[in-house]
């Protein structure tokens, strides 16, 4: 019989991964256990899904005893904290434990010491892609912690979740998410450098129209994602942000610290990291990552929002 599986956040990321391993998880037809804390937004994945899927969790406490293995994705240190500390009020010995949030690399040290001294399992496993990418399972998973724990982790990633995984089997559960947030500053750096094209495009003249094309055959994959998203307006006008900005401002946090505490200075960072501020300050809770392009237009004497 397949392990029994809980899954603990559906957010962006959480909501495709899952679908995901449902259609393609080595479940044998097992429902997977899901937790959220707006329990909404589980009872809404759940009414996408064929009936007996899915079976919904109201607290993490449930989950725990029935599970073998235990997925967490969730939005911020304390956030991921606080669910471990429900989940140390069990016995959780034999119990695998895969944390694909992205949060600092001491916080992982520290969750991973609390839970393998508790008999646990850990794997640090977070992951690249935007959500898009979670849906279609086309994501990169960093997998880092013990051997073993690679290996009883690997059937859910590559092929289910994941297109590929970057393997630390054997290194240090930090090093994972060190990975992960430098990784996530490349994607900061795109989304500055692309802001900064458009925006001068248009008040030179040249006009966005023709810089976007040349992105589309120089640099296709993320850069065109990133550039159609400024230009149509998507930065601004949908509900829910894809990549919001206090995630972002958090990890951009995350990674400044790191680079301090390394005695480097990451100034690319520290410039798309103003930018962001500017977007919370126009947009809120709401505003996305893209909405730097936003923060760059009003820089440049232009409106937040494109026509």
């Amino acid at each position: 019989m397949a392990p029994t599986v809980f899954w603990i956040g559906l957010g962006n990321m959480g909501r495709g991964m899952v679908k995901n391993l449902i259609l393609k998880g080595p479940l044998d037809n097992q429902p997977l256990l899901i937790h959220n804390r707006t329990k909404q937004r589980s009872l809404d994945l759940a009414s996408q899904l064929p009936p007996g899927k899915v079976t919904v969790l109201d607290d993490i406490s449930s989950g725990v005893p029935l599970a073998d293995i235990i997925f967490l994705i969730l939005s911020k240190d304390s956030v991921v904290e606080s669910a471990i500390a429900e989940i140390l009020t069990h016995d959780i010995t034999g119990k695998l434990i895969i944390d694909c949030s992205t949060i600092h690399p001491t916080t992982t040290t520290r969750i991973a010491t609390s839970l393998t001294s508790h008999g646990a399992q850990f794997l640090a496993a977070p992951v690249f892609g935007a959500p898009a990418m979670a849906d279609a399972g086309q994501l990169i998973g960093v997998l880092a912690g013990p051997s073993a724990s690679v290996e009883r982790a690997r059937p859910y990633f590559k092929g289910v979740m994941a297109r590929a995984e970057i393997d630390m089997s054997d290194e240090p559960y930090g090093k994972a998410l060190t990975l992960k947030l430098i990784g996530n500053t490349f994607v900061f750096n795109m989304v500055e450098q692309l802001a900064e094209g458009h925006v001068l495009a248009e008040k030179s003249g040249l006009g966005t129209k023709y810089l976007h094309q040349w992105v589309e055959q120089m640099f296709p994959g993320p850069y065109t994602a990133y550039s159609n998203r400024m230009l149509s307006g998507d930065y601004h006008t949908r509900e829910e942000p894809l990549f919001a900005v206090d995630l972002a401002r958090k990890d951009a946090g995350h990674a400044l610290r790191l680079a301090e505490e390394a005695g480097v200075r990451m100034r690319n960072l520290e410039v798309a990291d103003e930018h962001l501020k500017g977007v919370k300050e126009y947009a809120g809770e709401k505003g996305d990552i893209a909405g730097i392009y936003g923060a760059v237009r009003r820089e440049g004497g232009l409106g937040y929002e494109n026509s």
